[in-house]
């Protein structure tokens, strides 16, 4: 047999969680590494894949993956056992939405929690330090404080998280938190008896940040138990195992229309300012989302792609479905946003595949600065190109 896959991950980490319980559920062989900040991430992974971030895997073949959403799409090619995106076209669109959705719009508040809460940002860092940092010459404890400082710059009031914004961050969490328990007080997984894409979106989030971190932990088993006994349903399921199957083909559970209610007032109305802000050349945007005013919030290259990967997915849904799709959509006021404006191009992967990954060599000061600044969550891969406005 070829040897297993590796897989690289952060144990804490938002999207490690999610790749590691994806590999769990498909049975695919694969060892687990936490690299060292100043070790593995820094001399092997970074010019293997420009990154400075986990999860990645390296191939039996010695290609180099990155990016969960198309990881799962390249593991799901390959290893078609035990699918988790279904055959039905309308479940395949709706269930690439929900990841979607899960994936970005979470992002928010689960970092939100981690940095902002102190009990939580200290347990965090000092986590952090112990392991992911610990060849870093500073004492453990400054390494902490200092780890402290900079997430919450970056993602809590580099986010748009303010005294003004906090209780719609929050409420981003607790909304999810009540659509969920509705469902999974009546089904084990989101699409019926066995999970599907939408349930990786979700773990993402709600394993290793929410049901993990010590505020919404809390919140999560007072407030939504049933969400809290799925995700260890979901990371303790094999394929090989379970006997369950999806809704009816052509249909989705009564439960995801909040869901899809949300996605349509707040998620995709987002996707498209990020995507107009970047088309203009901006490097932050404000935008008003359910009577609340979020001021320069960084524009993200990667969510003009991710809206561009919907429109893509919706219009490669089949001849046969594409009203019952967009039918479920205009009601949950979800179309409109998705295709307002049209496309808009992000770059992102002009000259690459996702999720493969290009080697290159590392200049000793490209990865100098690497080491004492890694690399930024949104920074753009590409430059302006034609069509794109330059702005302040």
């Amino acid at each position: 047999m070829a040897s297993p896959y590796t897989l690289y991950v952060f144990h804490i980490s938002y999207f490690s969680g999610k790749m590691q319980a994806y590999l769990r559920y498909k049975e695919i062989a694969h060892e687990t590494i936490e690299p060292k900040w100043g070790g593995d991430l820094l001399n092997t992974i970074y010019p293997n894949t420009g990154l400075m971030k986990v999860p990645v895997v390296k191939t039996p073949a010695g290609e180099w993956l990155a990016d969960s959403t198309p990881m799962i799409d390249w593991f799901e090619a390959k290893h078609p056992q035990g699918a988790v995106i279904p055959s039905d076209p309308l479940q395949v669109f709706f269930s690439r939405l929900l990841e979607d959705y899960a994936d970005e719009w979470l992002w928010r508040p689960a970092l939100h929690y981690r940095w902002s809460y102190a009990t939580d940002a200290h347990a965090a860092s000092r986590r952090f330090a112990e392991t992911f940092m610990s060849t870093q010459p500073m004492p453990k404890a400054m390494t902490a404080a200092t780890l402290r400082e900079r997430q919450h710059r970056i993602y809590v009031a580099g986010d748009g998280v303010t005294e003004d914004t906090w209780a719609h961050v929050e409420s981003v969490y607790l909304n999810t938190l009540d659509r969920l328990q509705a469902i999974f007080e009546k089904q084990p997984f989101l699409l019926g008896g066995k999970p599907s894409l939408a349930d990786f979106g979700f773990f993402a989030s709600m394993f290793r940040h929410f049901s993990l971190d010590p505020t919404p932990s809390l919140i999560m088993q007072e407030r939504a138990p049933a969400v809290f006994e799925w995700v260890a349903r979901l990371w303790n399921s094999r394929h090989s195992t379970n006997t369950g199957a999806w809704a009816e083909a052509g249909t989705l559970p009564s439960g995801w229309t909040p869901i899809l209610r949300d996605i349509g007032e707040a998620y995709l109305p987002y996707l498209h300012a990020n995507a107009v802000a970047w088309r203009e050349g901006r490097k932050t945007f404000d935008f008003e989302v359910q009577g609340v005013q979020y001021k320069k919030l960084p524009v993200v290259q990667y969510r003009v792609w991710c809206r561009e990967r919907l429109q893509e997915h919706l219009a490669a849904v089949p001849e046969a479905s594409p009203a019952a799709v967009e039918n479920i959509l205009r009601d949950a006021g979800a179309l409109e946003p998705l295709m307002r404006d049209g496309h808009i191009a992000s770059n992102l992967h002009t000259a690459d595949a996702p999720p493969l990954c290009r080697p290159r060599k590392v200049a000793l000061g490209d990865k100098l600065s690497r080491y004492l600044i890694g690399t930024h969550w949104h920074a753009p891969k590409a430059t302006l190109q034609a069509g794109q406005k330059k702005s302040s």
